[in-house]
């Protein structure tokens, strides 16, 4: 049911990118020889329930970028990973916000991507975030084992804390998502939590901050709505990478950037920023990160055994 191919991500990522994307035909492939060195850059990314934050939200690094580059920066939505996928690979996005495990997918299906860094939540913090499993308070749900024959919530086929670590963690309670518990594809982190506050589904899965900070920030929850009753082993933080086929000298501006100045101290002390609004999305900024930052998702992904991200074709 959640197995997707290469063909049906290029498929479904056509519908779900916005309008000045869309053209996902071989008439949108980067074309063979020379490096790209366009007037604008896209950052792309996938927006929460309040889509028209996202330009506010990366507001502070998209300044910073367009400053070092010299470059236009262009901020596009895109509703699902599968959508950045498949933008990134057919030269639409130039830059994107990955999960962990869509960027070991993007790579495994042959998506020319370098990682940029990692996002931390503090400074001097682990680039690492965790799982939960979130039922109401008055839920009788009490553990993981206890979701099975329940309707859950989960973010998309290729969130890493939103679908790859719940699945593994329910099969390891002899749960298995196909058949044991009735699946809700909610689409985002903010969408499933919320799922489980408006009783849509028994139970769901959504990443720390989502819960902790994000939602009783925005109004969405308050605190004390959801309980916390699985949380998972630290995964790597989430990436942002840059298309391979970029001109070195232009890739290597965004590559420094990312390394010393996406951060909010930065942000702040060279005025991209006041002082309540130099995060982006919930984090101090970005530390580095390679390939191998990523190797404990495969490990999960081997667990699992998902095709997405097992199989490289």
């Amino acid at each position: 049911m959640f197995k997707i191919s290469r063909r049906l991500l290029a498929v479904l990522a056509c519908a779900a990118l916005p309008l000045g994307l869309t053209a996902c035909g071989p008439s949108a492939a980067t074309e063979q020889g020379g490096a790209r060195n366009p007037d604008e850059l896209v950052f792309a990314s996938i927006p929460s329930e309040d889509s028209t934050s996202l330009e506010q939200e990366f507001r502070p690094l998209i300044d910073m970028l367009a400053k070092e580059t010299g470059k236009k920066i262009r901020v596009e939505k895109a509703t699902d990973y599968a959508a950045v996928i498949e933008g990134q690979r057919t030269g639409k996005i130039d830059i994107a916000m990955y999960g962990p495990l869509s960027y070991v997918v993007a790579k495994n299906s042959g998506v020319r991507i370098s990682p940029l860094g990692a996002q931390v939540e503090t400074k001097g913090g682990a680039p690492g975030y965790r799982s939960y499993g979130v039922v109401k308070a008055d839920s009788p749900i009490q553990r993981i084992e206890d979701f099975r024959g329940k309707q859950v919530c989960f973010v998309d086929p290729n969130s890493t804390s939103g679908y790859l670590y719940p699945k593994a963690a329910l099969q390891k309670a002899g749960i298995d998502v196909e058949h044991d518990v009735k699946p809700v594809l909610a689409g985002g982190h903010d969408a499933s939590a919320l799922g489980v506050a408006s009783g849509q589904c028994d139970a769901g899965f959504a990443y720390d901050t989502m819960v902790d900070k994000l939602l009783p920030e925005k109004g969405g929850i308050k605190p004390g709505d959801l309980r916390v009753v699985w949380r998972s082993e630290l995964i790597p933080g989430s990436p942002a990478a840059i298309s391979d086929d970029l001109d070195p000298a232009l890739k290597d501006k965004v590559v420094e950037a990312f390394k010393t100045k996406a951060n909010a101290d930065y942000f702040k002390a060279n005025g991209f920023c006041t002082a309540d609004d130099c995060e982006v999305g919930g984090y101090w900024g970005f530390v580095p990160a390679d390939d191998a930052t990523f190797n404990s998702v495969r490990d999960v992904c081997g667990i699992t055994r998902d095709k997405q991200c097992t199989e490289g074709s």
